[in-house]
């Protein structure tokens, strides 16, 4: 078998696994397993004096400890890179939360709240159903780049291990990263370390959304409109796909009782649909085959090299 198949062969199995089965919900996952080793520290760390410290210092080392066990596992254990690679990719699993999402709230306003709160860290309490489905739509295009973009971006870069590194990056932001009283110290490090990360993923995901549906003055609205939001990544995709389907996204949402201010993206406040839906869905996986695609080249130009 040639060199750059052989180089290539994980990334594929590793996609294509995600693509069938989506999160393996009954197999041990690293993702909970990065998710108690936080919870272990913060309960422990996040109290009394120099909070912003000990938090900087949980990050950095639970970074490092996992970029290290990667480079163990890619060393040893190098057979297996695929199914690590099916683990830290979230493309399938999300799009399904997100269809599930939209059944839910045409069936009952209370069933959308409830089934869009698994996937959005904002209280979901008292949305309406447009506000479901609008929430629903952000994290679609958000996760894109959080669940499928960076993960190839860093495995282009740095290989298993990076890719490994990452998941635990966002993972921290995903827990601590919040401005609120509780976490607005310890978590503060999380948070920018994963704005860092996520800088040039971010940006490359609203490029390739736009390439997988090209509209006319599409790339200024997401230049003009991507700045506009509390994240200094999330705002791009989210505004790609606001470009993309001419509506709105943004606005104040509740985090944990407290009210946050947040800009709105476009101005077309229409009411979301299904089809709108349907439509975010296939360019979510027509970015992903395209990232995918850059991904594969990358790493056939590093064995031939």
């Amino acid at each position: 078998m040639d060199s750059w198949i052989i180089a290539i062969l994980p990334l594929l199995i590793g996609w294509m696994l995600d693509l069938v089965f989506g999160d393996p919900t009954k197999l041990p996952h690293p993702i909970v397993w990065f998710g108690k080793a936080i919870a272990f520290f913060e309960h422990r760390l996040n109290k009394g004096h120099h909070r912003k410290l000990k938090g900087a210092l949980t990050a950095v080392f639970l970074i490092v400890s996992t970029y290290g066990i990667g480079i163990i596992i890619n060393y040893h254990f190098s057979i297996l890179n695929f199914i690590i690679i099916f683990f830290c990719l979230a493309g399938t699993t999300l799009i399904r939360e997100v269809r599930d999402v939209f059944l839910a709230v045409d069936r009952s306003l209370e069933e959308g709240r409830m089934q869009v709160a698994r996937i959005v860290g904002r209280d979901t309490s008292k949305l309406s159903a447009q506000e479901v489905r609008t929430a629903a739509l952000e994290t679609l295009a958000e996760n894109l780049s959080d669940g499928v973009i960076a993960p190839l971006f860093w495995f282009a870069i740095l290989g298993v291990p990076g890719m490994l590194a990452y998941k635990m990056i966002n993972t921290l932001d995903s827990m601590i990263g919040y401005k609120t009283e509780r976490y607005k110290d310890f978590g503060c490090w999380a948070a920018h370390i994963d704005d860092i990360a996520n800088y040039i993923p971010a940006r490359l995901t609203a490029l390739l959304m736009a390439t997988a549906a090209p509209r006319k003055g599409l790339i200024y609205f997401i230049l003009h409109n991507g700045r506009h939001h509390a994240s200094p990544n999330s705002g791009y995709p989210e505004a790609a796909l606001a470009g993309i389907l001419n509506c709105r996204f943004g606005g104040p949402h509740y985090y944990f009782g407290q009210l946050f201010p947040k800009p709105y993206i476009g101005e077309n406040e229409r009411d979301l649909t299904t089809a709108d839906m349907k439509q975010a869905v296939r360019i979510n996986r027509i970015a992903e085959v395209l990232m995918v695609f850059l991904v594969s080249i990358s790493l056939i130009f590093k064995n031939i090299l």
